[in-house]
Parts: C-alpha cells; structure tokens; sequence
C-alpha cells in the first residue's frame, strides 16, 4: 500500500509492526513534503501480510521517475502482488465534492507523456516487457470489489480518471479546464510512475484517490489538502481494510 499526502493514518492499524525509515534503506529516496513520513510498516491488517508505505517521492522533489517508482519493485522483491496506490487529489468533475473518494479507473500520465517515464533506460527482461501495456492498468476485478465493499459499508465513492500533472505549482484556471477537456476527473503529482512500474513488473492496482477540493481557480493550498485529507481518512481507512480481506 502506498499511503499518499494526510493518508498513512491507515499504517497505524497494522499489528505485529516492523517499521523501516526510508533513511536506513541505503540509496531510497526520501520525501521532505509534509504529511510523508518516510517509514514502511510491515505487519498485518485484516488477516493480510502489508506493506505500508506511510510517504512517497515526487517528481518535483527532484527525483527521476525511476527514483519514484524504485520503492514499488523494493516491494514487489518483498513478494508483494497487489498494490492498493493512494493520493489526494483536486476534483476537476463538478459532481464531486471535497471529501469524496474515487476509484481510479485509467490514468493520463502527462509527465510521462513527455519523457518522464520510468522505464526509460535499459530494460530487464526478467522483471518485465520492453513495451508493457497500460490497457487495465487498474484492475477491475479489484475496482468491483472495492465498489462492493463500499455499498455494504452504506459509503458512496465514485469513479474516474486522474491526470498526473509534475507540480509542485498548483494548476492555473486554464489549466484544469484544459484537464476536462482531456477527459480527466481529478489531478494529482503522484501516483502513474508507481503504477507504470507495477504493470511493468506484473502487479495488481487498485488505486483511490481522496478528493481534497473541487478546482474552481480559487487558490489552494498544501495544508487545505492535508485538512480535508484529515477529515476523510477515517472513511478511507474503513474501505481499505474493508477490501483486503476479499483479495
């Protein structure tokens, strides 16, 4: 589990914990945002063996998209199969509202697009395809049991496309018009490297985005978003422990 910006709440549930700082971990990147904490847990949450990773790397940090995706093939030689990836993001669909989640249904990885992709570079064939395929790179079967899992538990979520944008500034009105346009539901500076690697190596996504504030070209700030992550987090908590005993 990758736990994003206000969300590593979820890491405190884990029992039997083995907490690693990223920082004894030679050569893994280590975030300096705020609402990172830079430590895996390693435990049990609902009957499941987890790794939490309570913080992520950005682009924008300076990090190469290799750099932020790295964490996710540490895991997988941890012997994960499934990753469940996190992120607040800002709404760019009308209909949602601060405090909604949203079911990642496919991605446009802008940064990637132009040349920050993380398989860029010499490819081994041992971990996965020179030219993976990102048709479905968020699973269905696990976006139909999170939706399953959200009806019995009485909450709503919704679902939809996020964009990747580099960041660290915040979109101009322009900009998040031109994201609709594009056919994108929310906006966020994290999350596709990681999933690109994923598919590359051969896991399942399941990713869910935390919708902190619906962009209306008034200006937003880190700590709005780490606030209304806050106030979500206990239903984020909820599905997601909710959700891993059925994978």
């Amino acid at each position: 589990m990758i736990l994003g910006s206000g969300l590593g709440g979820l890491a405190t549930r884990v029992t039997n914990a083995t907490i690693i700082q990223y920082t004894d971990i030679p050569g893994f990147p280590t975030s300096g945002v705020e609402g990172h904490a830079n430590e895996f847990v390693l435990g049990h949450l609902a009957g499941r063996n987890v790794v939490a990773m309570r913080g992520r790397v950005h682009l924008y940090e300076g990090y190469t998209a290799a750099e932020v995706a790295f964490p996710v093939r540490v895991m997988h030689a941890l012997g994960v199969e499934t990753l469940i990836v996190s992120n607040a993001a800002g709404g760019l669909k009308p209909a949602f509202a601060a405090g909604d989640l949203m079911l990642i249904r496919d991605h446009i990885y802008l940064p990637g697009l132009a040349g920050h992709n993380p398989l860029i570079g010499p490819n081994d064939d041992a971990e996965g395809p020179r030219f993976p395929s990102m048709a479905g790179a968020y699973d269905e079967a696990l976006r139909e049991h999170a939706n399953a899992v959200a009806r019995r538990q009485g909450q709503t979520v919704q679902e939809g496309v996020y964009v990747m944008v580099a960041g660290p500034s915040y979109e101009t009105p322009a900009e998040y018009n031109a994201l609709r346009l594009m056919g994108a539901d929310a906006v966020g500076m994290s999350t596709c490297p990681e999933v690109v690697v994923a598919r590359h190596i051969g896991l399942r996504v399941l990713g869910i985005s935390l919708i902190t504030n619906v962009l209306t070209g008034k200006p937003v700030t880190h700590e709005d978003v780490l606030a209304a992550a806050d106030t979500a987090a206990g239903r984020f908590c909820a599905l997601v422990e909710a959700i891993l005993p059925g994978i």
